[in-house]
């Protein structure tokens, strides 16, 4: 069964915001190449769905309608919701996730 992946408005904030740092900072071809790989490994949940795991900090407190996938050191959190992907975050794997999850999932 194939789901449609969409991505929220914060999350497509998301990947300009890491396109333009890493453009900035390293190379506009290596933003490009970077840009592709994270919305490929976005695009393959529409196939694989439930590959992701249960982000820890939400596990920790009994959330699970939420899960992620990794594009390291990147993270791709998603929500299933019917036959739709709910993309809400992709973000750096190395900052601490707790208050920027609390804010953007659990409103």
């Amino acid at each position: 069964m194939k789901y449609r992946v969409v991505l929220v408005e914060a999350a497509e904030c998301d990947l300009l915001d890491l396109h333009l740092f890493v453009e900035l900072n390293d190379s506009p071809d290596r933003a490009d190449i970077l840009l592709e790989h994270i919305e490929q490994a976005i695009n393959t949940l529409s196939q694989m769905v439930q590959r992701g795991h249960y982000p820890p900090e939400l596990a920790r407190l009994g959330i699970h309608d939420f899960r992620e996938i990794h594009y390291p050191p990147y993270r791709i959190i998603y929500e299933i919701i019917g036959k739709e992907i709910i993309v809400h975050a992709v973000v750096d794997g190395r900052r601490d996730l707790r208050d920027l999850l609390a804010v953007r999932l659990l409103h």
